[in-house]
């Protein structure tokens, strides 16, 4: 069978734009004589379309965009699509679909048995789970045709691993009707090496049936998701025959046939790769979905806002990206210098914007004036020079309808070594989910790409500073960024406790990261979005109570006050 993947990147509710992709997917699908055209996961609305679903006539027109896209269709070419719909549900419910269109009209539909309700997933709020699954018959072949989360169920590293029996595996029973070939419609999100893991998922499946699979993915961002794409084709063996690239929107033609007469050896792509190309699309696509062209930031002259000025230029354009370099009387000679370097090496534009002038302003400020002299480059005086820094990047934004970027990384955010209405300020904040280890090795990666020295060494190489008070490092306040982000990874990506942590890094250490780690949810929920690059993104992937102590109850000890 000849085939083509549609690995497509859909506007959430757009049901026009969308089902116009569809169409050009399948004009040139059927220019290259495909009989099947495969698209991913929810692409008539997008994914993740979450409350639009509970909008009053929205699945209703989802249902009705089908109806007129089937009619629409080259009628020599099958398509398979995803879509909400109210067909085949008791009243008022919704399914998570895939129908198959065909001749002018939808020949077969199926929905999702399995609905995701962790993490970033809330599919159970919104869809009435498939009660059984059957294959669909198309030019002769028998297609075990699933959606997304379907695929998970009884894998090693699941959710499903250890689901009670009221679940059921939806690939295993369509492989026990007859299935010669598994085709995953999905709209997976990336997170770090999560396409090793789609390979040994749909891998297994293939091996237990003796069949191929076919796994078709959505690229691009949609809010604080970024879908990778990485769609492929697995051999009866579970071996590789087709990889798709990542972050990148095409069609594919593929014949299952002649894929089997070569097998690829796939090189897994290196960390800091994945990472930058994750975070190029989810902030092209967020400004773009958005209506920003252009976008502005402070340029301070560290690695953080050097690193976000490079994805800056690279998802908007170098004469799309504006900023402002905004000494204070604490700011080296260096950081100006570096900044101006950067912003020459990059192509974008750079002003200097000194703030002594407006920070002296408020020290003369009756009341103001007071609070800062009674503590000289104390918290307060340190956060105003943030908060004045960044009011004039909003001006800037509000002037000219940029969209305002925050640097900050997931470690300061983590123990609140940030300021909020200042460094915290702006419409999206680019590397919130982006370990300080992980901004030094993205800087690499940039500079190792482009062949050349784009991010100066000397920003690489230097200590860290905010430069807010005299002779100010980040290791006056903060353990080292390697021990720091060590205890983080424990923390966060696998929860685990102060006792287990301490096992491999000082108690007293991971007592006051833990406990920053806590304080600092409330500063956490005022951040702007930004992109989910991990299991534990701070939002949307990770649900913390603010107003909250954690203790333990434990039975009174001899010699009390009661004794």
């Amino acid at each position: 069978m000849r085939i083509a993947i549609a690995q497509l990147n859909p506007l959430v509710g757009d049901l026009q734009g969308n089902c116009e992709k569809i169409l050009d997917a399948a004009q040139a699908a059927s220019r290259a004589n495909a009989e099947l055209l495969i698209c991913p996961e929810l692409i008539v609305c997008g994914y993740p379309p979450k409350d639009l679903l509970l909008r009053s006539g929205f699945v209703t027109a989802c249902d009705r965009a089908v109806e007129i896209l089937a009619r629409q269709l080259p009628a020599s070419l099958g398509v398979l699509i995803g879509h909400p719909t109210h067909w085949n549900q008791p009243d008022g419910l919704s399914a998570n679909a895939a129908s198959l269109l065909y001749q002018g009209k939808v020949q077969q539909t199926i929905s999702k048995g399995l609905l995701p309700n962790y993490d970033v997933f809330d599919e159970r709020r919104y869809f009435r789970p498939a009660q059984s699954v059957e294959p669909m018959k198309f030019a002769g072949k028998t297609l075990g045709v699933h959606i997304c989360e379907d695929a998970w169920f009884g894998q090693p590293e699941t959710f499903y691993h250890e689901r009670p029996a009221c679940e059921f595996d939806p690939v295993a029973r369509l492989i026990e009707q007859g299935a010669e070939i598994l085709i995953n419609l999905s709209a997976s999100p990336f997170e770090i090496d999560k396409l090793t893991r789609r390979h040994r998922l749909m891998g297994a499946h293939s091996r237990k049936g003796k069949i191929p699979s076919i796994f078709v993915n959505q690229v691009g961002g949609n809010d604080d998701l970024v879908f990778d794409g990485g769609s492929f084709v697995l051999g009866s063996q579970g071996e590789l025959l087709h990889q798709s690239p990542n972050c990148e929107e095409l069609v594919e033609i593929i014949e299952l046939e002649k894929l089997t007469e070569k097998t690829i050896d796939w090189n897994q792509y290196s960390r800091s790769q994945q990472l930058y190309e994750a975070l190029v699309l989810g902030l092209q696509d967020y400004g773009l979905k958005s209506g920003f062209r252009e976008c502005v930031l402070g340029l301070s002259g560290g690695i953080d806002s050097a690193v976000a000025s490079c994805l800056a230029a690279a998802a908007f354009g170098p004469e799309n990206v504006h900023t402002l370099m905004m000494p204070s009387r604490h700011s080296s000679d260096h950081s100006v210098a570096d900044s101006v370097l950067l912003a020459k090496n990059l192509g974008i534009e750079a002003i200097v914007v000194p703030i002594d002038d407006i920070h002296r302003a408020y020290e003369q400020t009756p009341f103001v004036k007071d609070d800062l002299s009674s503590q000289p480059s104390g918290l307060a005086d340190q956060n105003l020079q943030a908060r004045i820094r960044g009011a004039l990047v909003m001006i800037r934004s509000n002037r000219h309808g940029w969209l305002p970027l925050a640097t900050g990384n997931k470690s300061e955010l983590a123990v609140g070594y940030c300021t909020l209405y200042g460094d915290m300020a702006g419409g999206f904040a680019v590397l919130c989910d982006v370990l300080k280890k992980d901004v030094y090795a993205i800087a690499r990666y940039i500079n190792n790409r482009a062949g050349r020295e784009i991010i100066p060494v000397n920003i690489i190489d230097k200590a860290p500073s905010a430069e807010l008070a005299p002779d100010q490092y980040d290791h006056d306040s903060l353990p080292p960024y390697p021990v720091l982000d060590g205890i983080l990874e424990l923390l966060i990506e696998q929860e685990h406790s102060l006792n287990e942590v301490s096992q491999h890094y000082p108690e007293e250490t991971v007592r006051w990261v833990l406990q920053k780690l806590d304080r600092n949810e409330f500063k956490r929920r005022q951040m702007p979005p930004g992109i989910k690059l991990t299991r534990r993104a701070f939002g949307s992937g990770r649900r913390m109570p603010m107003a909250a102590r954690m203790t333990t109850f434990a039975e009174p000890q001899p010699g009390g006050q009661d004794s």
